[in-house]
């Protein structure tokens, strides 16, 4: 975990990428008004080759992000919209019984929307749980196995997941194990008022403007190649791993709130996600080393959903972002103890 493939990266070398991640991040601020954070998360997601799960009500443009995404990246696109009777092979495929050009039949597999780049998995939440688990094969190894035949998956492949907050009517809660395998879930809020007042007032009927540079397959892979060669330092790997096993109420390191209310902790793919989001905001700050302060930008979207509380969390009101929040303030990254007073390098930058 701690090293990288390949010679470690001069800031002269990962200029050109960063030049095209500021490329495409600024045409999507551009495309999508408002959230700059959030767009840039969500960038970093797929510059870590991890899947991504958006929460919000309808109507606060998850689905837009997504499309506006793909067009920018210049990748193939498709979208399935989750509903209560959706099968598996909805998504994956089927086969079907037809003529061939000898007269005799024979089974002809018909791939469904997943054999794509980036599929936009919309209102996941609203499909029954075997649906949803269809998924698993596909986010975790690249490829979908049906009647005996594993077929691969286009590279690279991204599943773009929206779902509505749990507490609306007619919503199903994704399995723990499909839950683990979204690098990121994050919170998609309603736009404030300025960002609305721009968007009446320069959009009818609020349709974004179609992306006026694509990204070429050449530009994407040299991002991709820019990320694998981004340094992890031993120190931070070592907080990374503290981290994750702090989410354990087992764990020497753990807080209060994860002893009081985490049923379950983070599983081992959490450290990995960590590591991976890391590098990607590093290169998208420009810096071809890992820091402390990247790991601290993504724990949230890679923990958050992770976490199972126990009952006693749910009657405290007590919430996965307040046991992370904490978890950062009280570990020292460092794991020496060092005075309050004395800062670790760029934390506070």
């Amino acid at each position: 975990m701690a090293t990288s493939t390949g010679s470690l990266l001069s800031r002269d070398e990962i200029a050109p990428s960063v030049e095209v991640a500021r490329r495409v991040l600024n045409q999507l601020d551009t495309m999508l008004l408002g959230r700059p954070e959030l767009h840039r998360l969500v960038f970093a997601a797929i510059l870590a080759r991890g899947h991504l799960l958006l929460e919000g009500v309808p109507g606060v443009g998850k689905t837009a992000l997504v499309k506006a995404l793909g067009e920018l990246l210049g990748l193939d696109f498709k979208r399935a919209q989750f509903t209560p009777d959706l099968m598996p092979g909805d998504i994956l495929g089927t086969h079907i019984l037809q003529e061939n050009a000898s007269g005799g039949r024979e089974m002809v597999f018909r791939p469904g929307p997943i054999f794509t780049n980036l599929l936009l998995a919309d209102e996941i939440n609203r499909a029954s749980p075997k649906t949803q688990s269809a998924l698993l094969e596909a986010m975790q190894e690249r490829c979908v196995t049906l009647l005996g035949t594993t077929r691969p998956l286009p590279d690279p492949f991204f599943v773009l997941a929206s779902q509505n907050p749990i507490e609306l009517e007619g919503t199903y809660p994704l399995p723990e194990a499909q839950l683990d395998r979204f690098l990121f879930k994050l919170i998609v809020p309603p736009p404030d008022a300025e960002t609305l007042d721009r968007i009446i007032s320069t959009r009818r009927h609020g349709a974004p403007p179609a992306a006026e540079d694509r990204l070429r397959p050449e530009d994407l892979a040299a991002l991709f190649q820019a990320m694998h060669r981004v340094f992890l330092p031993r120190p931070v790997s070592r907080f990374i791993a503290r981290l994750v096993a702090a989410t354990h109420p087992s764990c020497a390191d753990a807080t209060p709130l994860v002893r009081s209310y985490v049923s379950h902790g983070a599983s081992p793919r959490a450290a990995i996600a960590l590591a991976e989001s890391s590098r990607a905001i590093a290169l998208l700050s420009g810096r071809p080393t890992v820091g402390f302060e990247d790991v601290e930008a993504v724990a949230g979207p890679v923990l958050n959903h992770r976490l199972i509380l126990s009952y006693k969390a749910r009657l405290d009101q007590v919430d996965t972002f307040a046991v992370v929040r904490e978890l950062l303030e009280k570990l020292d990254a460092t794991g020496m103890n060092l005075p309050a007073d004395i800062a670790v390098g760029g934390r506070d930058e």
